[in-house]
């Protein structure tokens, strides 16, 4: 086990070799800490290495400034020294990047033509890929490689696939016009539902797809909707008037799918009384799916018969119509609570909405999130304001709109933001986000907070840090209250593990054996949660069944 002394000396060593300017030295000092999660112990080391020069200190120093949330301060190591360290280069270009900041873009093209930082080159190609342009993002990165370049290969070939599904569906859909064939148009489209997933971080391609998707809008009533659904996901609010014209021309038109897209669509939004009309028009077809929504939506309003009434449209041999008119029947007989509290707030809410109270708004879209079936990431307008403005709760349901719309960056600003200012919730979030880094003490301190929730898995993983690093009388606790909280929870045998340990290093030996028996006995299933790959999480795992044995031989002398 490393004692204090050991600290200190590796410490004083890596000072030692920046003072003298041996970068190697001072790198694997750096590697002693980073590599041993000794992260709070590491820094007053790399900060005194920084004040000596050392150039992989300062990018150290930053990354764990940046996990930290300080990004100011990362900004500021990393560009002291990126001109002539390139990993800092790229370390500035990602900060600079997430920021928004178009000097990333230089101090990629430095990392790269300076220092050869094969991530820089990648972020170039990725660069230029978001602006449109795919063929010159994979020629880039074909260009100039050298032997244990592979790494390039994956993003050109990413990059040239997109390439030839853009062409084909163009290819398609100069077939389908010259034909005049609507079923061909909307058919063409299918590659571009598979490119979704890139538009977001790949923003130009959306430019190419609008177009492809108002080629076949012209020909097809039926790729109205499909272009309706393209630009609510990838223009947002200012999207939406567009989105409704298309949507209201193919139902104009005839096409059936149009008024249950129209539902769909407002029920998202957190317009029930429209998402209402429009599933009634639906139903008028038997659209399965629009009954369906419907009974729902009247389920939630507490409109018990109206909901039986289109649940059984649907079908009663259908099992989840069974599932849903059972709910019903224990609701009017008692036996469980009334779905819908707060729905008659509603037009009072929207009414203040409009007239620019924040705190309404976000009221409104936490009733019609969780009443109404509506998506929080089409609540977007009513959620930020009040997260601006400083409600914890909304910069929880902020955050977890940029991770649905996997913008990770704003994700975790705004867990932290919410985090900061006392949400349980948020503070399991930058829990999670601090270990996911090996901050390992970052991580514990954030779980502490959140367990201050009661809840037995915080609890648990909060206990579980401390016990690790051999702080086993400040664990003892929490892992105490979790191991007698919850009997069936999935945690509750990771909880006896570390539990069992604390309390044999603590010296209750007989306290120690039956948490320690029972995680003996399902440790196999506490392990199956854990990729089997990940090395630095499984060295740092506790052994209850070595554990045990020596708390019986202990026991028994």
């Amino acid at each position: 086990m490393t004692t204090t002394q050991d600290i200190q000396a590796r410490g004083e060593a890596l000072v030692g070799a920046a003072v003298s300017g041996d970068a190697q030295g001072a790198r694997r000092g750096t590697d002693f800490f980073v590599l041993n999660s000794y992260v709070d112990e590491g820094i007053p080391y790399w900060e005194r290495a920084v004040a000596a020069g050392d150039a992989f200190s300062h990018y150290t120093l930053a990354r764990y400034r940046k996990i930290r949330g300080d990004r100011a301060g990362a900004d500021a190591l990393y560009r002291a020294v990126a001109e002539r360290h390139a990993p800092s280069a790229y370390g500035l270009g990602v900060l600079l990047r997430e920021n928004g900041d178009p000097e990333a873009v230089e101090w990629f093209r430095r990392g790269w033509e300076d220092g050869r930082h094969l991530d820089c080159k990648i972020e170039l190609g990725k660069l230029l890929a978001a602006e449109g342009k795919l063929d010159e993002a994979s020629k880039f990165l074909m260009s100039d490689i050298e032997l244990g370049d592979i790494a390039v290969f994956r993003w050109s070939q990413l990059f040239d696939s997109i390439r030839a599904d853009f062409d084909r569906v163009a290819a398609d859909l100069d077939a389908a016009e010259a034909e005049g064939d609507e079923e061909a148009a909307v058919e063409a489209l299918r590659p571009l539902f598979d490119l979704e997933k890139h538009f977001r971080t790949y923003p130009g391609l959306t430019v190419e797809a609008a177009a492809l998707y108002r080629r076949a809008s012209a020909l097809s009533a039926s790729a109205r909707v499909d272009h309706a659904v393209f630009l609510t996901e990838t223009g947002g609010d200012a999207a939406w008037p567009e989105a409704l014209g298309l949507l209201h021309g193919a139902h104009e038109a005839g096409y059936q799918g149009a008024s249950y897209a129209l539902g769909v669509l407002h029920e998202q939004r957190g317009d029930l009384v429209e998402a209402e009309r429009w599933y009634e028009v639906a139903t008028g077809y038997d659209h399965k799916a629009a009954q369906w929504n419907l009974a729902l939506l009247c389920k939630r309003q507490r409109r018990y018969e109206e909901a039986e009434r289109w649940f059984r449209a649907v079908g009663e041999e259908d099992e989840d119509v069974v599932e849903q008119l059972a709910r019903i029947a224990a609701i009017r007989g008692g036996e469980t609570a009334a779905p819908g509290k707060d729905l008659d707030r509603l037009p009072g809410l929207r009414e203040r909405a409009e007239a620019g109270d924040v705190q309404a708004g976000f009221a409104y879209a936490q009733i019609v999130r969780d009443w109404g079936g509506a998506d929080a990431a089409q609540l977007f307008r009513l959620i930020e304001p009040a997260a601006l403005a400083g409600d914890p709760e909304a910069a929880h349901d902020l955050a977890e709109v940029y991770d649905k719309r996997r913008e990770p960056v704003l994700r975790d600003q705004w867990y932290r933001t919410a985090a900061e200012a006392g949400h349980h919730d948020a503070c399991h979030h930058m829990g999670w986000l601090s270990e996911y880094h090996r901050d390992y003490r970052e991580a514990e301190r954030w779980y502490v907070r959140a367990a201050e929730d009661g809840s037995g898995l915080n609890s648990m993983l909060a206990g579980k840090l401390k016990a690790q690093r051999g702080a086993h009388a400040e664990a003892e606790p929490f892992l105490r209250m979790a191991w007698e909280q919850d009997g069936d929870a999935a945690y509750r045998w990771e909880a006896a593990g570390y539990y069992g340990l604390a309390l044999h290093r603590l010296g209750r030996l007989a306290e120690a054996v039956e948490p320690l028996e029972a995680a003996a006995e399902h440790w196999d299933e506490v392990r199956a949660r854990y990729s089997p790959d990940d090395l630095d999480v499984l060295s740092r795992m506790v052994r209850p069944d070595e554990e045990l044995v020596a708390v019986k031989e202990k026991l028994a002398a």
